[in-house]
């Protein structure tokens, strides 16, 4: 009788989580697979889907077992993004994750790129670059968002905190395009499973919230990521329904117990800043201003 001898682990572990997502979720895949770096695993994270999603994921998975797998949460049921990205990362085993969610496409650079940059600067944490916000898939025009305050650099804690949404003006990293060390994520505490329904425009914004302030961020201006702009997203379903005041104040109420429960190096600067976003919500006129802000930084298409 023979032991099976364990595969070695991968260097990138790829999660995409998915919720009803099959008019997208095969395109988000091949942009995967197509990817010229190899050493990668990919991880379908089913978020309790009802279509026909979780049948486009498994027949992936089925196709080649080496390489993909698909999980869900225990009796298949939604859980929220939050709780499907942790999943995924209980299960990853390589040195660094990459999430990509359903609807949105990768270059075909994307994860070899990213791995030369974490590669030649062991002392950054995660990396990330200009997005293509892409309308284009719909006849639209596509937009060209830099990321970050700076590019090209690295940024130690805190000064992405102070310096991006949705505590600064500049652009935060949309998921899809981060690449980040796993011991990172774990050292953070991975994603905040509390930000669900509406709250969950905020999930990847608790996460890098937490991240910001104890690790280092390297925003590139290369373009690695067609971020798909459609009406179903969350961002623009929250705005319609008039409660992007109620979910940013969540969000920065949050912060600030966490910033008191888990003092860290800069966390008394970056406190006073969640306090005087918080003040800001009183002011006459605000809700106004936020909408504004997010429409240019998130680049929504509102319907």
């Amino acid at each position: 009788m023979t032991s099976e001898i364990p595969s070695p682990a991968p260097r990138v572990s790829v999660i995409s989580i998915f919720y009803n997502a099959s008019a997208y979720l095969s395109e988000a895949i091949d942009s995967v697979l197509n990817q010229s770096f190899r050493d990668f695993e990919l991880l379908l994270v089913d978020d309790g889907s009802t279509d026909e999603s979780t049948s486009i994921a498994q027949g992936f998975a089925a196709s080649d077992p080496d390489r993909i797998r698909y999980l869900s949460h225990p009796g298949k049921v939604n859980r929220g993004m939050s709780a499907t990205r942790n999943l995924g990362l209980s299960a990853a085993r390589g040195e660094f994750v990459a999430f990509i969610d359903a609807d949105d496409r990768w270059a075909p650079g994307k994860l070899g790129e990213q791995i030369a940059i974490l590669d030649s600067m062991p002392e950054v944490d995660a990396v990330c670059g200009t997005v293509r916000y892409w309308q284009s898939w719909n006849g639209g025009p596509d937009r060209i968002v830099r990321t970050g305050h700076v590019q090209d650099r690295q940024v130690p804690p805190p000064q992405a905190s102070l310096a991006l949404y949705p505590l600064g003006q500049a652009g935060a990293p949309c998921p899809s395009d981060l690449m980040i060390r796993r011991s990172a994520v774990s050292d953070v505490g991975g994603f905040e499973e509390s930000f669900t329904g509406p709250l969950q425009m905020y999930e990847d914004q608790a996460f890098l919230a937490k991240f910001y302030l104890e690790k280092t961020i390297y925003f590139a201006d290369r373009i690695w990521l067609d971020y798909r702009i459609h009406d179903q997203s969350f961002v623009s379903g929250v705005i319609r329904q008039g409660r992007y005041q109620e979910v940013r104040r969540h969000f920065l109420e949050w912060f600030r117990d966490y910033l008191e429960r888990r003092p860290v190096d800069h966390s008394g600067t970056v406190k006073a800043a969640v306090d005087r976003a918080l003040q800001s919500l009183q002011r006459p006129g605000m809700r106004g201003v936020l909408l504004r802000v997010l429409g240019r930084l998130r680049r929504v298409r509102r319907s």
